[in-house]
């Protein structure tokens, strides 16, 4: 017999369309950032590091879908500048975490996962830590989060969505992203 993570992450593969819909609905009437009491899925939030303890806070985040379009220009020939293509360099998630970090400035997010979307939103679950707890302090799966250099570290792209979108997550020698893109064309690679 399987055990309950197992479960709930079988009912996640393929969820009821017509009760996501109703969650869905209920999520649009609130704000954007919505702090919650446990996670929406228990299994994902599980394995991304959470913990039901004092300092660990999950946050609900809706995201507006469409990404920046460049805008048509009017006169003269311009081939290049009549693309409608999406310029967005980050992905919704880690835009979805950027926004969980500004509305929780003394909390550090530690990772986030997708719940679901519709026409006009996506919808994540951002996991946050509060790094002056000495429950967090104490801990020794999680104590890395106490340290200077994790400070802000979504908005330095550190976070796990933040490296995807980066292209960090290739390991090959060869990468031309690593340590970063800036310092890759500076060194002349």
């Amino acid at each position: 017999m399987k055990g309950l993570y197992h479960q709930i992450r079988k009912l996640w593969r393929k969820p009821d369309s017509t009760k996501l819909r109703e969650l869905m609905v209920e999520w649009r009437k609130q704000s954007a950032v919505e702090k919650l009491e446990r996670p929406t899925r228990l299994d994902r939030a599980r394995s991304l590091g959470y913990k039901a303890k004092n300092g660990i806070i999950v946050a609900r985040v809706r995201v507006l879908r469409g990404g920046r379009q460049r805008h048509r220009t009017n006169k003269g020939r311009r081939s290049k500048r009549h693309t409608i293509r999406k310029v967005v360099k980050m992905s919704y998630r880690w835009v979805a975490e950027q926004r969980a970090q500004k509305k929780f400035p003394n909390l550090e997010v530690l990772n986030s996962y997708y719940l679901a979307k519709d026409g006009k939103h996506y919808f994540y679950d951002v996991i946050l830590v509060d790094y002056s707890k000495p429950e967090i302090k104490n801990d020794k799966t999680l104590n890395w989060v106490t340290k200077k250099t994790n400070q802000h570290r979504v908005n330095r792209g550190l976070t796990s969505a933040g490296k995807k979108s980066r292209g960090l997550r290739d390991k090959n020698p060869m990468n031309k992203n690593r340590p970063s893109v800036r310092a890759g064309k500076r060194r002349g690679k």
